[in-house]
């Protein structure tokens, strides 16, 4: 018989058995799958940041753009100002002249509108009545066709298709018979 103490143990676990090589392995599954998480972290938190970013750009973007909105219009009427002072200037002018350079800076100024998208209301007489670009200030009884303008006081502008300001205007009614409406209360016989 042999010597117990001989023989090698076998129920002890090797460093080479397929356990401890399943166990290293494991290990070394959780430390890829925690690297890979690490690495999904920073770049989510990566995108985080460049969505906070970008928002805050569009932010000073918007800002920008609402603080320098009517520079281009300032710049089409510096001109017109420039005019305006030397007419006010012109103290010895005739009135011809000082006519014809407030007739220039009209035209400026007309040009500069133009240039900004903005547009006369200035409806004619006899043109039907539009109460998305008109404000009637009067009814006047008349043998135009009734809701048609007979007279603008004041003209009215658009910005593109906006209305900034109505054209005044004084509108046509019908004119009353002499009989009265008979559906007036006034007309009604009291008993």
């Amino acid at each position: 018989m042999s010597d117990p103490k001989s023989q090698p143990n076998k129920e002890l676990p090797d460093s080479s058995s397929p356990g401890a090589q399943a166990d290293r392995s494991l290990d070394e599954l959780l430390a890829e799958a925690q690297a890979k998480l690490d690495e999904q972290r920073d770049a989510w938190l990566r995108a985080l940041a460049d969505a906070e970013n970008a928002r805050k750009r569009a932010q000073a973007d918007i800002a920008q753009a609402r603080k320098y909105a009517a520079e281009r219009i300032v710049e089409e009427l510096l001109p017109v100002m420039d005019s305006l002072e030397a007419a006010l200037g012109a103290a010895g002018a005739s009135p011809d002249a000082l006519r014809a350079g407030v007739e220039l800076t009209q035209r400026q100024l007309r040009q500069a509108f133009e240039r900004a998208g903005v547009a006369e209301v200035n409806p004619g007489a006899g043109q039907r009545f539009d109460p998305h670009r008109h404000q009637a200030m009067a009814a006047v009884e008349s043998d135009q066709e009734p809701n048609s303008v007979l007279e603008v006081m004041q003209k009215g502008y658009t910005l593109h298709d906006r209305v900034v300001r109505p054209a005044l205007v004084t509108v046509a009614k019908a004119v009353e018979n002499g009989a009265g409406n008979p559906i007036s209360d006034s007309n009604l016989e009291s008993n």
